[in-house]
């Protein structure tokens, strides 16, 4: 992989992981359109370059991540807006804990199915396809959310689990944690928040657990610079893609997402039954 092929897939990285689509599905995709071959370091750098965008949460939503708040507004209307500093924190911090421990005792566990599932493009396009339809009556699903729209240990659990669905490729950790929000009958705009917040924890476990088993390669001097470039990319994009997701989410919802996911997976479907080669080696 070059340098044009990292900055490519690291957009692709950067638009697609806070966006409802799967940002892992279409990094296989932009990978295999690229000509780029499933190497060692190619699989770490699709990890890796994660770390970016997870930077761009923290500066988009610092004040929160310091003041241990997930909706200012909400919790100072419901009175835990005067709770103690540092109690505050602890809860912030702790439900985030608590909604990361699923994934990362399923990701533990399966991790080399994992790794066997990201090779298999079929696989990826019926995700896109299922979560795609799924996102077309989400609202309908769950319907109005509740008043009480504050993050409990009893939501964040439930919307880990939600995430541990994103470890197929396809799925989308947005989509998954998002609609686990919903299902919590959180608002859309808070649903979405929540997901961004448990994205660092979650992201950051993951691009350090391959750093650490892959930093040899990664460590290389051309690896390390195309991962350097691979992350500022994936950050300064990442920001765009962010605030424009709640700004669209909060007017207009998640049906064109739910489109988009059928007829990209519908397209790969068809390609490949027409033979054409789009498997990841």
């Amino acid at each position: 992989m070059d340098t044009l092929q990292a900055v490519i897939i690291s957009i692709v990285e950067g638009i697609t992981e806070f966006l409802p689509i799967s940002s892992t599905g279409h990094m296989i995709i932009a990978q295999k359109l690229l000509g780029v071959e499933s190497t060692e370091f190619v699989k770490a750098f699709t990890v890796n370059i994660q770390f970016g965008a997870i930077l761009s949460v923290v500066v988009l939503y610092w004040k929160r991540f310091v003041s241990g708040r997930f909706q200012r507004e909400v919790l100072e209307q419901a009175g835990v807006g005067g709770d103690d500093y540092f109690s505050r924190l602890f809860k912030f911090y702790s439900k985030l804990f608590v909604a990361f421990l699923p994934a990362a005792f399923v990701g533990f566990i399966f991790s080399d199915d994992i790794d066997r599932l990201l090779e298999n493009v079929t696989v990826v396009a019926v995700s896109l396809i299922l979560g795609g339809i799924l996102l077309l009556f989400i609202d309908r699903m769950f319907g109005k959310a509740s008043e009480d729209q504050e993050v409990t240990y009893k939501k964040a659990f439930k919307i880990g689990v939600f995430q541990c669905i994103a470890m197929v490729p396809g799925v989308s950790r947005s989509a998954a944690t998002i609609i686990g929000g919903m299902a919590s009958k959180l608002t859309r705009q808070n649903a979405a928040e929540f997901s961004f917040f448990l994205a660092v924890p979650t992201m950051f476990a993951a691009s350090a657990y391959k750093l650490l088993k892959d930093y040899q390669i990664l460590l290389e001097w051309n690896n390390l610079v195309i991962l350097l470039v691979g992350n500022v990319v994936s950050f300064l994009v990442a920001m765009v893609a962010i605030k424009y997701l709640m700004k669209y989410l909060t007017h207009h919802g998640f049906k064109m997402f739910g489109w988009y996911r059928i007829i990209v997976g519908a397209v790969i479907l068809i390609l490949l039954a027409l033979g054409v080669d789009l498997q990841v080696m």
